[in-house]
């Protein structure tokens, strides 16, 4: 089944239903088909005794005139539903005086008559689409050159295919699965006898996506996701603790192997120990050693979101006024990348068309390049990185991030970060945070760290916040170890919407945060 066939749409209809939005005088038009399948089993008390399964299928229209924005959808794609979602866009965007953007690069054409309709070109192979009879190609697409002919960069697009399957969820019987979870709580049982109560959940889906544009562009991506979350109580006496762990690819039902049990069921044990043996440190200024991995959520939260361009276009990021200066040591490289094979943030091509790309934020310690959608990118002057993300067909698109991480620097090992702090602490998961974009602020609750005492690791602690300010924390980075992991839990970024994204680190050290403790 071609991507059209698989929504009933022909190539004249989305031409027509652009050329509707635009109509009533707009600049740009885009089309989201989207066909989702979600699909999850819950155990609980040895028993999965409960599943779900639903579909989430529609289109979402948008219309841009100048700094104003239409969006409507439908959640049938028969083509008078269509045609009135463009319609109602289209409206939506023209209503009222707001001015527009003066140099609005989106602008495909200063004026359309009625019935006018852009050329195709069509992303040829990879998860885009050769021709409408082509069913899953293989091998790398490319969107021709003349597509961009509106983008200061005038290079010609190629994605690959970053989430390849070899055995398709739609083929897999869900009920198959549940012997899988059964044995992960066996596992985890059989490794600690403290385990109280053992909660699993699996959930995969499947979308496919089909998108076209005033430009012409017609793209198509076929996107996968399983997904294993585990949460174990444990009881040593009157006391109980609890741990999650979790693991999330984008690939097909291979997802479900012996290796992603294994590492599941040994993570769902770790650390326990010390768990029950932690207290709360007295509180203070100090050094803080962060773990390589999962510590990626406080660079993901703390300064990924600041450098989200339509937060610095508004002037809404601490990072608004600071492009091309130096915001941390040089050697720091910070990127968000959708090139990450399997990753739970790839993306072959974002919601808006754009081909997955890696964008070096901070390059050698200096702020390079803010994350874009086409929008931000406009305004700017630049071409989109890929950034335009969206829920579903129900939402807008938005600068959102993919897979944000600090590559590895040259300061040796987290055992040499460890040895060189006197005094401080040592943590590697983090839950719970808020951070206020506009002045960088940021407190986290700590889930698991420890005591440093003469550069080694003593003393196991709990229940403390890390407190303090992006920009500036970012200048205190003191070292920067080799050893970066992106951790491969079931991260989910909710801004506004709720998507995937990855996040990672190496094990850095910072000078000088508050530790909130006794």
């Amino acid at each position: 089944m071609s991507p059209c066939d698989r929504f009933g749409v022909t190539q004249e209809q989305l031409r027509s239903l652009v050329a509707e939005g635009l109509r009533a005088g707009g600049d740009w038009c885009d089309l989201y088909f989207e066909d989702t399948s979600y699909h999850d089993l819950l155990l609980r008390d040895g028993v999965v005794g409960s599943g779900g399964y639903h579909v989430d299928y529609g289109c979402g229209i948008r219309v841009l005139k100048g700094e104003k924005t239409g969006y409507a959808y439908a959640e049938s794609t028969d083509y008078p539903s269509l045609l009135n979602a463009a319609k109602a866009a289209g409206a939506i965007a023209s209503a009222g005086g707001a001015p527009g953007l003066q140099n609005f690069a989106l602008r495909a054409h200063p004026s359309q008559p009625d019935g006018w309709a852009p050329p195709v070109h069509e992303a040829t192979g990879g998860h885009g689409f050769a021709d409408l009879g082509t069913t899953r190609p293989t091998s790398n697409a490319t969107v021709q050159q003349d597509v961009f002919r509106d983008w200061p960069s005038r290079n010609v697009a190629q994605f690959a295919d970053l989430y390849p399957e070899k055995k398709a969820w739609e083929e897999a019987e869900t009920a198959g699965f549940i012997p899988f979870l059964q044995r992960i709580e066996a596992g985890v049982r059989a490794r600690d006898s403290r385990v109280l109560k053992v909660v699993a959940i699996l959930s995969y889906s499947v979308s496919d996506i089909l998108m076209y544009n005033s430009l012409g562009e017609l793209t198509s991506d076929h996107r996968p996701l399983g997904s294993i979350s585990v949460q174990v109580i444990f009881q040593q006496g009157k006391r109980t603790e609890n741990n999650t762990v979790s693991r999330s690819l984008r690939m097909g039902a291979e997802f479900i192997n012996d290796d992603v049990l294994e590492d599941l069921v040994s993570r769902a044990v770790e650390g326990m120990d010390a768990r029950f043996e932690a207290r709360r440190p007295k509180g203070g200024r100090m050094p803080v050693v962060m773990g390589a991995g999962a510590s990626g959520i406080l660079l993901h939260e703390a300064m990924g979101h600041a450098f989200e361009a339509d937060f610095n276009r508004k002037g809404q990021s601490i990072f608004s006024d600071r492009m091309g200066q130096h915001i941390c040591r040089p050697g720091i490289n910070i990127l968000d990348d959708a090139t990450v094979p399997a990753s739970r943030g790839a993306c072959n091509v974002d919601d808006e068309g754009v081909p997955g790309q890696k964008t070096y934020m901070v390059t050698d310690g200096v702020l390079t390049s803010y994350l874009h959608d086409r929008i931000s990118a406009s305004f700017y002057g630049v071409a989109p990185t890929g950034n335009g993300r969206r829920e579903s067909f129900r939402y807008n698109p938005i600068p959102r991030m993919r897979a944000t991480y600090m590559e590895s620097g040259p300061d040796g090992t987290r055992e040499d970060l460890i040895a060189s702090v006197k005094r401080g602490i040592y943590v590697d998961q983090f839950a719970n945070g808020q951070v206020k974009i506009g002045e960088g602020d940021f407190t986290f609750f700590v889930k698991s760290g420890f005591l440093i005492e003469g550069g080694r690791l003593t003393m196991p602690v709990k229940d403390i916040n890390i407190i303090g300010n992006g920009p500036e924390a970012l200048a205190d980075i003191q070292a920067v170890a080799g050893d970066l992991r992106i951790d491969e839990g079931t991260w989910t970024c909710g801004k506004e919407q709720s998507v995937a994204v990855s996040c990672g680190i190496p094990s850095v050290l910072i000078g000088n945060l508050t530790v909130g403790g006794e």
